[in-house]
């Protein structure tokens, strides 16, 4: 599964990979036709013109096709980054342990250790970014940090 944001202006739009397919040849045709249809871009390019090479100009920008390459490692210090990828993405919505946080970042083309996720997770609750509920002997963390009790 992937995700691809366009913004132009004050406008953006979200693609979900499930809603159609996208894969590397396809990708820049697609932004260049989303950001063609926003209402604060600009007239759209002729129908003869080559699609620019979009994706070079995104900071940050990744394609990650999981059905035909593996996860990518990430190093310890990018960890924080993909895991508030994945809250801004609403997967800390309900409760999710360490292990369904490793899984998830692999869904998305990342391959990280569980100890180094764990050690991150437990921070980022320890900095009130994430909360943190522990029951049946195990962590469970959450987009909201629960308030502090005195």
């Amino acid at each position: 599964m992937a995700k691809l944001k366009v913004r132009a202006g004050g406008s953006e739009v979200e693609i979900d990979s499930r809603d159609f397919y996208v894969d590397n040849q396809t990708v820049g045709e697609v932004i260049n036709l989303v950001t063609m249809h926003l209402p604060e871009s600009e007239a759209p390019a002729p129908r003869h013109a080559p699609a620019p090479d979009l994706l070079e100009g995104l900071e940050e920008a990744e394609v990650h096709e999981s059905e035909f390459s593996g996860p990518v490692p990430i190093r310890r210090a990018e960890i924080r980054a993909k895991i508030d990828a994945l809250k801004k993405s609403s997967f800390f919505d309900a409760p999710r342990t360490a292990s369904e946080t490793v899984e998830e970042l692999r869904e998305h083309g990342w391959d990280a250790n569980l100890l180094d996720v764990s050690k991150e997770l437990a921070q980022m609750s320890v900095e009130r970014i994430i909360g943190l509920d522990s029951r049946d002997r195990r962590n469970y963390y959450t987009a909201t940090p629960v308030p502090l009790t005195h």
